[in-house]
């Protein structure tokens, strides 16, 4: 297996200094509360940013916030103050939690980033995007009907559905097989690639990502 880190990059390394002097980047992760929802596949956007926080020394340890219905870790990374969320809702109430903290930091859309789990993509790959539908998640839809479409997402293949009989809101609530296991550890180090990029660079690219190989 072979994983390609990308170095973040900027066009314009001046004007890039000058604008994150005052940066503020919002990074989301999808899921549900509760041990019994834990290393479920509805749950990937929690374990990826769980790793992306543990893994940077300038992000502070988990907070409860119950005002803001998430919990939180900030810090400054480069030249923007990062800030970090899990809801504490249910999915489909994650919306209310990124309202309460977007309007709190004052932080716009285009400086917000969703991590969650996509069935309609194969497990293996990570399509990022700006904007676009809910395509059928529950978390996406609560989210956009608190602070609209037009911020990014990271959206995380978990499908196809096996058997593909079972109903979907089965699926998602189960916990990865044994062979998606062993390919979690490419996925989590390649979504955080995907922050260190956005982060570093301020732009998420219209692209698909494999980290299977």
């Amino acid at each position: 297996m072979a994983l390609f880190q990308r170095k973040p990059q900027t066009s314009d390394p001046k004007t890039f200094y000058t604008v994150g002097l005052n940066k503020i980047i919002l990074l989301v992760g999808l899921g549900n509360p509760g041990k019994e929802y834990e290393n479920t596949r509805h749950n990937v956007g929690f374990m990826c940013l769980d790793s992306f926080v543990a893994k940077n020394d300038e992000m502070e340890e988990w907070m409860v916030k119950k005002d803001l219905k998430c919990l939180l870790s900030s810090g400054r990374i480069g030249d923007a103050r990062v800030i970090a969320i899990k809801p504490t809702t249910f999915m489909n109430l994650s919306g209310e939690a990124v309202k309460a903290v977007v309007n709190f930091y004052k932080v716009p859309q285009a400086q917000t980033l969703v991590l969650h789990d996509e069935l309609d993509i194969e497990f293996g790959q990570v399509r990022l995007r700006v904007g676009g539908s809910a395509a059928g998640h529950n978390g996406i839809k609560s989210v956009s009907q608190h602070i609209g479409e037009d911020y990014g997402r990271v959206r995380i293949g978990i499908g196809p559905k096996h058997p593909s009989r079972i109903k979907s809101e089965d699926f998602v609530l189960q916990k990865f097989s044994e062979a998606e296991r062993s390919q979690l550890p490419n996925l989590i180090q390649e979504v955080n690639a995907v922050l260190s990029e956005y982060i570093y660079g301020g732009q998420l690219p219209n692209e698909t990502r494999s980290f299977l190989v």
